[in-house]
């Protein structure tokens, strides 16, 4: 193949040697030395005349190959090799977060593997077939496979509604997958003010990122408090683009500003790569992009800002940029069967069961948070929750109170819990927020009838003073 490719450019008067090859498992590298004085533009315009002659198609030329001094032609084989997950995954190197995920095998063969809270947001792009949601599978099972529903959150937005169906009731799961556009967008706007959130909560601990403030809360024996990833996957930003786009985008373009700090990340997938779907905030937020064959080099523009996705040959062949380099790796993506999927999900839900966020994808509860960032009680009754007494009699019975005790012992989930304490609060149940300090319970049991009938405010002041953020952990 190398000398036919060598005859070719020669009768179009390009002369020409191969002085390496690099076999991948979906395609061939041949590296070409030109003549001295030969431009290497005029082998990249023999494209179609080279496919031509090697009796292919879709040959993709690097003209000339990133750090040496040759010309390189990537040809289909003849035989391509199936890469699996299982023949990739393993060990990750030293220092990687939870969010580390295996992508595939690059064009020597060499497992690649990518730490999502590094990227720190990725986008996806790429046809039907190209193997956009395969790669989405690879990473998700790379998560549940090495990192615990403590370390890791999840909320799946699936507007297809048959793509990220399998991951339904894992423990890892914020809120059950959401697949109506509406919810998706109220879920987008509840993240946006857990990101706030978790800044006031890394401004009182005084840590610049949830790296340190995990670090500081284990070394201070508070692992209770120890915050987990959270990874908004949106298996189709065209579908959420269609429903209110000026605020979707304004709470993507938001959490791709700030999130990254407070261990907040975005993988953004497509298959709609078209500059009203991608716009150009959100491509100068989301750094690491993966681009799957698509239908014209216009499309491989606005994800890669470069050529070269119209050339690829689909089924898994991806082009990966990761943030900070302009270099492009082509990679062989790693398949994910379904019964595997299937397997690897049936063993999380065995191991745990669910604790959804209670009014995560309430539309009206977010809208009355004023600007996405506030309290999203502050307008409504902050007293009208049905597990309040429930509550009252949780913290007079262990005489102290925190967010993680009404978890474990009300069964409900973070957000919920944190607005049970501001309740507990505002009625003076209990002290107010003092950083490291556990809060103090100001009633008895016997007071109880009294502050459900709403005159606890007045017999009993917070004593700490302060605002706190919702979702204080402190745990006696």
């Amino acid at each position: 193949m190398g000398q036919t490719l060598v005859e070719a450019l020669e009768s179009f008067g390009v002369k020409s040697r191969v002085i390496g090859t690099v076999s991948g498992p979906r395609v061939t590298r041949y590296e070409i030395q030109l003549a001295s004085g030969t431009k290497v533009g005029r082998v990249s315009a023999l494209k179609d005349d080279l496919a031509y002659a090697l009796a292919t198609t879709d040959i993709r030329i690097l003209a000339p190959i990133p750090g040496k001094q040759a010309v390189g032609v990537e040809v289909p084989n003849t035989a391509p090799n199936l890469v699996t997950l299982g023949d990739i995954q393993g060990a990750f190197p030293g220092g990687s977060s939870p969010l580390t995920v295996w992508l595939g095998k690059d064009i020597s063969g060499n497992h690649v593997h990518a730490d999502l809270a590094k990227m720190p947001h990725v986008l996806v792009a790429g046809t039907t077939g190209s193997g956009k949601s395969g790669c989405l599978n690879a990473m998700l099972v790379s998560i549940l496979l090495n990192a615990s529903p403590d370390e890791v959150k999840m909320i799946l937005i699936d507007p297809k509604r048959v793509e990220l169906n399998h991951y339904e009731a894992i423990p890892h799961l914020l809120t059950p997958v959401v697949t109506n556009m509406k919810s998706a967008a109220a879920a987008l706007l509840n993240v946006v003010g857990e990101m706030e959130r978790r800044y006031e909560k890394l401004g009182t601990a005084r840590s610049r990122n949830i790296v340190e403030f995990n670090k500081a809360r284990i070394a201070a024996g508070r692992a209770e408090e120890v915050l987990p990833y959270v990874l908004v996957v949106i298996d189709e930003l065209a579908d959420l683009m269609m429903v209110a786009p000026a605020e979707n985008e304004d709470c993507i373009i938001r959490l791709a500003q700030k999130s990254r700090a407070v261990g907040i990340h975005l993988v953004l997938a497509t298959q709609r790569p078209s500059v009203d779907v991608i716009t150009g905030m959100i491509k100068a937020n989301v750094p690491s992009r993966i681009a799957f064959a698509v239908s014209s080099m216009t499309d491989s523009r606005v994800i890669l800002d470069t050529p070269g996705a119209e050339s690829l040959l689909g089924q898994g062949d991806m082009l990966y940029r990761p943030i900070g380099t302009s270099r492009i790796q082509r990679i062989q993506g790693a398949f994910v069967g379904e019964d595997e999927v299937g397997l690897v999900v049936e063993q999380c839900r065995r191991q745990a069961e669910p604790e959804f966020e209670e009014g995560f994808l309430d539309m009206p509860a977010l809208v009355a948070g004023q600007g996405r960032g506030a309290d999203a009680d502050d307008d409504s009754d902050p007293d009208s929750d049905p597990l309040l007494e429930d509550a009252l009699k949780v913290i007079c019975n262990h005489e102290t109170a925190s967010v993680s005790l009404l978890q474990r012992r009300l069964r409900v989930g973070y957000t919920r819990a944190g607005r049970l304490i501001d309740m507990l609060e505002r009625r003076g149940a209990i002290s107010g927020y003092e950083g490291s300090k556990p809060r103090q319970v100001l009633i008895s049991e016997a007071d109880i009838p009294r502050l459900m009938a709403g005159g606890g405010a007045a017999a009993a002041a917070p004593a700490g003073g302060g605002d706190e953020p919702p979702f204080d952990t402190v745990d006696a």
